[in-house]
């Protein structure tokens, strides 16, 4: 599936959150550096000190209105699109695959590969603008 939308959700000085549209799960965000490096240990301490407080503060939010009790983050050096944390919030539907890492892929290539549909679209829309709003009144 082609990346369809583009729904930053904030973007400060240092990064910038946003929906992740190449899979299609409400709530799936993702928190990219502005600037190109690969790994936390890259961070300026500026820059360290204000991703913990975002991802404190978008975890927070994704607790409190997207209503996402459970989520997986993750992070891997390797990726050609350099620094980003992926949070992954967990639904019941995707409980049939388990619930170890060894999960997550079979749960991305379901929602990559499930159809686009409009209710879909407004649900990742909604989940996102939620997540905006909220985070609007926290920063």
């Amino acid at each position: 599936m082609k990346k369809v939308f583009d729904e930053v959700v904030l973007k400060t000085p240092f990064f910038t959150v946003a929906q992740d549209w190449e899979v299609p799960i409400p709530a799936f965000f993702i928190i990219s550096c502005n600037r190109p490096v690969r790994s936390v240990a890259e961070f300026t301490d500026e820059e360290a000190v204000a991703f913990g407080l975002l991802v404190k503060q978008v975890r927070r939010g994704m607790q409190e209105v997207n209503t996402c009790d459970e989520v997986y983050v993750f992070q891997n050096e390797d990726s050609r699109h350099g620094f980003h944390l992926w949070l992954l919030p967990r639904y019941e539907w995707m409980e049939q695959y388990g619930r170890k890492v060894e999960s997550v892929r079979p749960i991305l290539e379901h929602a990559q590969q499930s159809e686009l549909t409009d209710i879909l679209i407004n649900e990742v829309k909604k989940q996102a603008t939620k997540l905006q709003q909220y985070l609007q009144t926290v920063q």
